[in-house]
């Protein structure tokens, strides 16, 4: 079996060892202007030129399989494959698989060896491959635009950029926009990377970790250096690390500090030096490793962006607080989670929020927990932390949060919680002018209606369709009863099937599909008219399969994940592909009457009733605008 970690030890634990391990002395550096961008703001909107992942790529080191093929596998009736492939994190996932079986997992058989052994590093002639676990379609598999999706926005204009900005605008295709201190490299590693700026190829990403990481010292005082690329090679890495060492006071290793096939990190680290510790109960952030090479500490930083961030905030930062820079602490406020989420026990773990005040109260709304999921990063304004002796925090508990952002900064947050539209992008850019700051959660019309429901969210997008034709009132009347309730209309819009070819609703039957989650005014719709066409849902494969944008929709059809998909017409001429229409819905935004008193609502109101912000819509396509900003209520 690969021995993952040296050893783990507590964060607690990892803080006192560096404490303990090293004397900082600061020097004295100048830093140009030209070296960062952070505190600057946008002047326009930015937007993603590319999808991040481009391709499937494998979320685990394992097998690629087919989730067919492991059905009913477990630790008393293993199950060998008929055909795998092997695969480390990041690697494209080859045609024909749907799924990766962890490596711990997995034994592999030789046929000239009745020996058989755990976590093989390579597949061999005559090997194959016999799991202990099942899985399901797509699991450990990063999907194509998972991160984000082409043309989606990353940040809106009169945003100040912050460290993480600076990493995800790289990562996504964006290439424009004497103090005491210390000098620290940062050597990015991994064949798979290519520099900022450039489009990767499938299967490649863009090196933004140590972009990332080099604006967070930079924000701290430090002259960050980065280092080229270096390939998965362990001499190139060792003599890396070894010049690295000696023009720097700290060293920064990106990835190789896992325990894939070409993870080096460690064992260079053992030979220049010695290895501290190999190993941190956080989550994420886990693999990062302290070691200490000529009396100079260096830092194996994991290869996820979330991960990467934990450990600098964490670890990193703290000990850079000791050279005498000032350290920026960042403010607390106690909000109310509106997700339960599971922590495991002895593991401190650190998720990601939108905060925002509704009321007199604060409200916590959990971001993707996933360590490559980038845009949670950009997203967020705030964080929190699950100490390691707690099972997690359940919904509706009052939590203490930490703020990536000033205060006053927010109280401009504006929760939407609800259907997802390609518009709402575009009127989060619209009002940010006002001091208004959307955070848009996609959970479907009803996960809307919810939401809103108990309070935790200022307005909530739907759609719903009631039997009668009309739309949302039915089920705010149902769900809500007695609620005093204003609904303010986003657009009229075309709902219909988006494909390559031109396909209509009939042709759906025995095409492959991406739908809607449950609860979604989308899927609603589909069902809607399946049952009055008679068209059985079991006739359409990949019915079963969801997404939680219309973008996410559009782009399995484009990569040919899917022959079509149910969405509205923005999301498919985003992307070049064929639309027909099968419906026209009313959008809405649903807010309680007392929240127009706001003036962040008051301000969001104007702007989605803007001549300004129809034109958007005109431009995007299938938006009626006639009833765009008209009110009504629930109750008079």
């Amino acid at each position: 079996m690969v021995k993952r970690y040296l050893s783990v030890i507590s964060l607690a634990e990892a803080r006192a060892l560096v404490e303990r391990s090293f004397s900082p002395v600061p020097g004295i550096v100048r830093v140009p202007v030209t070296t960062a961008v952070v505190g600057r703001i946008t002047a326009e909107p930015i937007f993603a030129r590319f999808s991040v992942p481009a391709i499937h790529i494998s979320a685990m080191d394992g097998i690629a399989v087919r989730s067919a093929d492991t059905l009913g596998a477990s630790e008393q009736r293993p199950v060998t494959l008929p055909d795998a492939a092997r695969v480390n994190t990041g690697n494209i996932i080859p045609p024909d698989y749907d799924a990766v079986v962890m490596i711990e997992d997995v034994w592999v058989e030789s046929k000239s060896d009745d020996s058989s052994r755990c976590a093989p590093i390579k597949h061999r002639d005559g090997e194959t491959y016999t799991i202990r676990k099942s899985v399901s379609p797509w699991q450990h598999v990063r999907p194509v635009g998972e991160d984000i999706g082409e043309s989606e926005m990353i940040l809106p204009s009169g945003h100040r950029v912050r460290p993480h900005d600076v990493g995800a605008l790289a990562n996504y295709g964006v290439t424009e926009i004497a103090v005491k201190n210390i000098r620290a490299g940062l050597i990015p590693t991994g064949s798979e990377l290519v520099p900022a700026g450039e489009m990767p190829p499938p299967g490649k990403v863009v090196e933004s970790n140590t972009l990332m990481a080099a604006a967070v010292l930079a924000e701290a005082g430090v002259e960050a250096h980065r280092y080229p690329i270096v390939p998965d090679d362990y001499d190139l890495i060792r003599d890396a690390v070894r010049r690295g060492v000696a023009e720097n006071d700290i060293l920064l290793v990106s990835a190789g500090s896992s325990a894939g096939t070409r993870d080096y990190t460690a064992e260079i680290i053992r030979d220049l030096g010695e290895v501290l510790a190999h190993g941190v109960a956080i989550k994420p952030g886990k693999p990062v490793i302290i070691g200490r090479i000529e009396g100079k500490p260096v830092i194996g930083l994991p290869g996820y962006p979330l991960a990467a961030a934990t450990v600098l905030r964490e670890l990193v930062l703290p000990f850079i607080a000791r050279y005498g820079l000032p350290a920026t602490r960042p403010e607390r406020v106690d909000a109310r989670l509106t997700t339960s989420l599971h922590s495991d026990i002895g593991t401190d773990e650190f998720v990601l929020l939108s905060v925002g005040r509704i009321g007199e109260h604060w409200v916590a709304v959990p971001q993707s927990r996933g360590a490559g999921v980038q845009m949670s990063m950009v997203r967020a304004n705030g964080y929190l932390q699950i100490p390691a002796q707690k099972e997690g925090a359940e919904a509706g508990e009052t939590m203490s949060v930490l703020l990536t952002v000033p205060r006053t900064e927010a109280e401009e947050a504006v929760l939407v919680t609800g259907s997802h539209d390609p518009a709402l992008d575009h009127l989060a850019d619209l009002v940010r002018p006002h001091g208004v700051d959307i955070h848009s959660t996609h959970v479907g019309s009803m996960g809307g209606v919810i939401a809103l429901k108990k309070q935790e969210c200022h307005a909530a997008p739907m759609h719903l369709l009631a039997p009668d034709g009309t739309y949302n009132t039915h089920y705010l009347e149902r769900y809500m009863p007695g609620a005093d309730l204003a609904l303010l209309c986003v657009a009229e819009r075309q709902q219909g099937v988006i494909s390559r070819d031109g396909l209509s609703f009939e042709d759906l039957p025995g095409r492959t599909f991406i739908n809607r989650q449950k609860g979604s005014g989308t899927r609603m719709l589909l069902d809607h008219h399946l049952a009055m066409r008679g068209i059985d849902p079991a006739l359409i494969p990949g019915y079963g399969r969801e997404a939680t944008t219309h973008l996410a929709v559009a782009l399995a059809v484009k990569t040919g994940e899917a022959d079509a998909g149910m969405g509205v017409y923005s999301a498919a001429k985003a992307l070049g592909l064929a639309f027909v229409p099968v419906a026209t819905e009313r959008y809405e935004l649903v807010m309680h009457r007392e929240m127009l008193d706001d003036l962040r609502i008051a301000a969001l109101v104007e702007t989605v009733s803007s001549e300004a912000f129809k034109e958007i819509l005109k431009g995007l396509g299938g938006y009626e605008t006639d009833e765009t900003g008209v009110l009504r209520w629930l109750r008079d």
